[in-house]
């Protein structure tokens, strides 16, 4: 359940801002009458993913057993590479994201309606069809009933109350701590879905190993325990797993982890990099005026207008306003 909470809350709170973002550009613009086709364009996209959803489920129950387990695999592979696609997208333009939508807007603004409902359907389609997907694959990796389900809309539901209080100023937290926190926490609850997901190809008999156990740990943890319905239901724990199983779980969560929060590639290393390379052409930029000015003092005779330049100069990279330099 905590781990579709997770799911519903970074992905709603991503749409919720998605939405806010567009909403105050439209409000501060005076363009508030084109509020609507924004709404419409939620509203779709709303539609779209809970019909994305619905038929994932009653489509798959038409199917065989192993039918079921190979899509099921196979979805869980998708929406692990989905999701983690997201939370390093999200870590690398969050900083620009405001600005990125306020460009599509003005031009869906110019463009018309439709490219107004357009924009709105894009921008929180995505993040639904992704919400469903992984819910999906999660509420079946989680076999615990409505459970799972009801930790996904108290996730959405939450994140548009949080959407709502950015909007209306009155609730300020640093959103890039937040993205990095869930989205260091959703790359392990991936990496769970995809060891499932493994779990599922092999029952499909599409991979080999299902009776290679790696360990087994049932007497220590059972399944049917309150402690083993929580680690399932979080991180899709398993108490006896598959040495391939095991193997793919290892492989992405270890790198794909220590990539995601490590500096280099998301900005944060590039500061220091980037400032270097500004205090080095400043400090070329003030050179070069002083060498023009020694050579202009070597050609020129009179020796009293040499030394006013440098002493302009001098002032300048001091800091003084050039209004107050007297030459």
């Amino acid at each position: 359940m905590f781990s579709n909470f997770l799911i519903g809350l970074r992905e709603g709170l991503e749409a919720s801002l998605v939405v806010c973002i567009l909403i105050a550009y439209l409000v501060k613009t005076g363009n508030r009458h084109k509020l609507l086709p924004i709404w419409i364009g939620v509203a779709i996209a709303v539609v779209v993913s809970l019909a994305f959803g619905a038929g994932l489920e009653f489509g798959s129950q038409e199917m065989t057993f192993k039918a079921q387990e190979a899509l099921g695999g196979s979805l869980s592979i998708v929406s692990v590479g989905l999701v983690t696609w997201m939370v390093f997208w999200m870590r690398r333009t969050a900083r620009h994201l405001k600005s990125e939508l306020h460009g599509k807007l003005d031009a869906a603004l110019a463009m018309g309606t439709g490219a107004l409902v357009a924009t709105a359907l894009l921008a929180v389609g995505r993040e639904g069809l992704e919400t469903s997907l992984f819910v999906w694959r999660a509420v079946h990796a989680a076999d615990d009933g409505w459970h799972p389900m009801i930790g996904a809309v108290l996730g959405i539901a939450t994140a548009v109350v949080l959407g709502w209080l950015f909007y209306r100023g009155a609730l300020k937290i640093n959103l890039a701590k937040f993205f990095t926190w869930t989205g260091g926490m959703l790359v392990v609850v991936a990496a769970g879905v995809l060891a499932y997901g493994v779990h599922d190809l092999q029952e499909a008999e599409f991979l080999g190993g299902l009776r290679n156990r790696a360990f087994d740990i049932s007497a220590t943890i059972p399944p049917d325990s309150w402690y083993g319905t929580l680690l399932k239901g979080t991180f899709n724990f398993q108490p006896d797993p598959t040495v391939l199983q095991i193997t793919v779980w290892a492989l992405y969560l270890i790198p794909t982890l220590a990539l995601f929060l490590s500096p280099v590639g998301f900005g944060r290393s590039e500061g220091p990099a980037a400032g270097a390379t500004d205090q080095k052409a400043r400090k070329a930029t003030d050179e070069k005026p002083e060498a023009g000015s020694a050579g202009d003092g070597a050609r020129d005779s009179d020796g009293a207008e040499h030394d006013g330049e440098r002493v302009h100069d001098g002032a300048r990279r001091a800091g003084s306003r050039p209004g107050g330099d007297a030459v």
